[in-house]
């Protein structure tokens, strides 16, 4: 068994795309996507909120007050245009972002304190919409003007004109720390990450090791050899489980040497995050990759020998990558907690645990409980792939 796992490997050494895949992805490219990526979003959000945004507004005689205060406003700058009919081919060809159309008598609703409407012209077609956000920002701070100068009337001190224009309000006592809150968005995706490298990294070597040695013809020399069925499929197993399980591991020595040189770069708060993350939180993320490869690399032997071509393999795999992202996906949804429950069920248990792990709320005594449940699904699904590889009608399909 173990001189075939060393000639598996031997050959996936020679091979480049091993490499790709093994080495290059997981420990280069991953961590250099991912942290360019953090930087830009930071980037791009930071300079959204501060840039300048060209406007048109009609009828500011109606309201000068609130056309001034939007022409003195820091990044706003008012475009002429000639009619309001000209708005919305001004902002398809982006000379604007937004139109304000201020009515007819405004000022006088305002002064016999009555609401006033304001039409706002924007394109809304935008996953995050920093215009409205902005405006309103401008609004609400004459809004303020505009309720004090009302109240002002009944002569009231600060005190009493603080309660009519907001009785009640909330002062924030979040029980979670820094690393919690950021935790909950970064442990989020964690798990995701280090599923798709593990799978990924073991894809290719599994087809190349099942219906990469059929369509080579030397799957029948293998199994001529005196050395049992059920060797082999372990052999073949351990091969692609510790491509699978390197991957991940590299990735994460990766990105912790990533964020310890240039942590101040990427941001101050991330790094300071992860090195709150102790090593036994390391370990246990580490211990649970281990059931987790062995699943996939189960999954993947199975659908490999039962393809009959390299071309059926890479179709029958690629599925395989949505039915990772659903279980992964579901820790992120809102009311799924770790509890007893979810550490029964395969994927999402890791998914979970490792969240936890990453905010620094794990409940330590669901672990054996997770990875129990995972190895027991690992080790069903090796026995399967072992029952699988004793066939004689889905090694030879063709």
């Amino acid at each position: 068994m173990w001189t075939i796992y060393l000639k598996e490997l031997l050959e996936l050494a020679r091979d480049r795309r091993t490499f790709f895949f093994t080495v290059f992805i997981p420990v280069i490219a991953m961590p250099l996507i991912f942290a360019g990526f953090g930087f830009l979003t930071s980037s791009m959000f930071k300079q959204a909120s501060t840039a300048d945004m060209a406007y048109a507004i009609f009828g500011k005689e109606h309201a000068p007050q609130l056309a001034g205060r939007f022409a003195s406003e820091k990044g706003f700058h008012e475009i002429a245009l000639a009619s309001p009919d000209d708005i919305k081919n001004a902002i398809a060809a982006e000379r604007i972002k937004f139109a304000l159309v201020i009515p007819p008598g405004l000022n006088e609703q305002l002064g016999a304190q009555r609401q006033g409407v304001i039409q706002l012209h924007y394109n809304s077609a935008a996953t995050v919409d920093l215009t409205r956000k902005r405006v309103m920002a401008v609004i609400g701070g004459e809004n303020r003007e505009q309720r004090e100068r009302a109240l002002s009337a009944f002569k009231l001190n600060q005190q009493q004109l603080a309660f009519a224009l907001d009785p009640i309000t909330l002062e924030d006592h979040s029980t979670a720390d820094k690393r919690e809150q950021m935790g909950a968005v970064i442990g989020g995706m964690l798990p995701y990450v280090l599923l798709m490298v593990c799978l990924m990294a073991a894809m290719y070597p599994a087809i190349d090791t099942g219906a990469g040695e059929k369509e080579r013809g030397t799957l029948e020399t293998l199994l001529l050899a005196p050395v049992s069925r059920t060797a082999i499929v372990l052999a073949k197993f351990l091969m692609l489980f510790t491509i699978g399980l390197t991957s991940a591991l590299l990735m994460i020595a990766s990105v912790g040497l990533l964020l310890h040189f240039f942590g101040p770069q990427i941001g101050g708060d991330l790094v300071l995050m992860v090195r709150a993350i102790g090593v036994l939180d390391l370990a246990m993320v580490a211990l649970m990759l281990v059931p987790t490869a062995a699943i996939f690399a189960a999954v993947l032997l199975s659908i490999s020998v039962y393809a009959k071509s390299y071309k059926e393999a890479a179709g029958l795999i690629s599925p395989l990558i949505i039915v990772t992202i659903l279980p992964t996906l579901v820790a992120l949804l809102p009311g799924v907690e770790l509890n007893w429950k979810w550490a029964m069920v395969p994927l999402t248990n890791v998914s979970l645990a490792m969240k936890e792990l990453v905010k620094g709320t794990m409940d330590y005594r669901m672990f054996s409980v997770i990875l129990l449940s995972t190895t027991v699904t690992a080790g069903l699904l090796l026995a399967l792939c072992r029952w699988w590889f004793n066939r004689e009608q889905v090694l030879f399909r063709n």
